[in-house]
């Protein structure tokens, strides 16, 4: 195969229908036979249906740790939503290019595949590692097997660069999510005697008024931290489901909640204050009534908060790629907090805007990606002397 743009690389990545709920495992394919052409060899780390898999490879000497370049493959899905464009086909028109991934963050893969035979060609002195996942969008799941492997092995990678999009400017924090499920088992009766039933609507309303409640509270001034927005921790419930019929007292509801949080707040403290709330207030009204009646709490999915020190290794090499030590912060979550506790410090940068990630029409722009090509251009130069 004969060496590509990133554009041309984008393209093909685009094509690609890696939606979260699908496997990723021809994009996963392409990738490596591009970098067996190039002779660089890669490993897979699969799920357990082997539908889906991580990608691993090592470019430079692999008796000492490197820099990582890390990128989900997955997308989230376009269902339901109005593009003007083919999702899975790269548009290019007024210097964006369309498609979904193209901002999340197929964009940012792409310019580190471009940028492989350059560092062929470099001979680096400090190695790069490329690793791709799956399965990002839905939890940071499935990059988990890939990083417990890479934290046992003798020369465990030095720091890790993750692409999202930040418009190529420098983050080095993010707030943490736990997300949760609730449900609650009430009893049934007919509605006409509705006292002798428990409803499961109900008492799973005045769950989420106490989360609601919860979510004031960690808004006190005293929990701030200036450096996100919003400057708190955050609670929310976003889906709920009940009952059968307007006749029917409900005798079952279930409804998902997240929690957003800052670094040094423990999410796991607001499911502990709703058990206690449902133990102590809840629960012995319902179980008065019927002694089945159930509240039960189960994580969903969870990954950590980034807060990665500005006085780090990590910090000052994103400072150095990116000509700025303006470090910021970005509201949505990666998985650099997987990462550094996999002993591998993490920072974030890279080409486009996630207010284009998510929607219709998504894209990135041909100057943000060119800007990324020229930010692993550095790259390149820098660890070809560092040692």
């Amino acid at each position: 195969m004969s060496e590509l743009s990133s554009r041309e690389l984008l393209g093909r990545l685009i094509g690609f229908s890696t939606v979260s709920r699908d496997s990723n495992l021809e994009l996963i394919s392409f990738v490596q036979q591009y970098l067996a052409d190039l002779g660089v060899e890669s490993e897979l780390f699969h799920n357990d249906e082997r539908s889906k898999a991580n990608l691993f490879a090592t470019i430079g000497p692999r008796d000492r740790g490197g820099i990582v370049l890390s990128g989900h493959t997955d997308v989230v899905p376009v269902d339901g939503q109005a593009w003007t464009v083919e999702p899975f086909r790269l548009t290019e028109k007024d210097g964006r290019l369309y498609g979904r991934g193209t901002a999340d963050m197929k964009g940012y893969i792409a310019s580190v595949l471009a940028a492989v035979p350059v560092f062929l060609k470099r001979k680096l002195d400090v190695p790069v590692h490329l690793a791709f996942s799956y399965d990002e969008e839905v939890g940071c799941v499935g990059v988990r097997p890939m990083l417990a492997e890479l934290a046992r092995r003798e020369h465990k990678p030095r720091l890790c660069l993750i692409g999202e999009p930040t418009e190529l400017k420098p983050v080095l924090g993010h707030k943490g999510k736990l997300a949760m499920r609730c449900s609650v088992k009430g009893a049934a009766c007919h509605s006409a005697f509705a006292p002798y039933g428990v409803n499961a609507i109900q008492y799973a309303a005045r769950l989420i008024n106490r989360l609601e409640a919860i979510g004031e509270e960690l808004a006190e001034p005293q929990h701030h931290d200036a450096r996100f927005d919003p400057p708190f921790s955050t609670v929310q419930t976003g889906v709920i489901k009940g009952g059968r019929a307007l006749n029917i007292v409900p005798a079952e509801c279930e409804f998902d909640f997240e929690v957003r949080s800052v670094p040094g707040f423990d999410a796991t403290v607001v499911a502990d204050k709703l058990q206690a709330y449902a133990q102590a207030e809840l629960l012995p009204k319902m179980r008065a009534v019927q002694a089945s009646t159930d509240i039960r709490l189960e994580q969903l999915n969870a990954y950590p908060e980034l807060a990665t020190d500005k006085e780090s290794e990590a910090a000052r090499l994103l400072a150095l790629l990116s000509g700025s030590n303006e470090f910021g912060t970005v509201a949505f979550g990666t998985e650099g907090g997987l990462f550094t506790r996999a002993g591998i410090p993490a920072v974030v940068c890279g080409p486009g805007s996630m207010d284009q990630g998510h929607k219709p029409d998504e894209f990135v722009t041909v100057e943000q990606l060119n800007g990324c090509d020229a930010m692993l251009m550095r790259l390149a130069d820098h660890l070809a002397v560092a040692g």
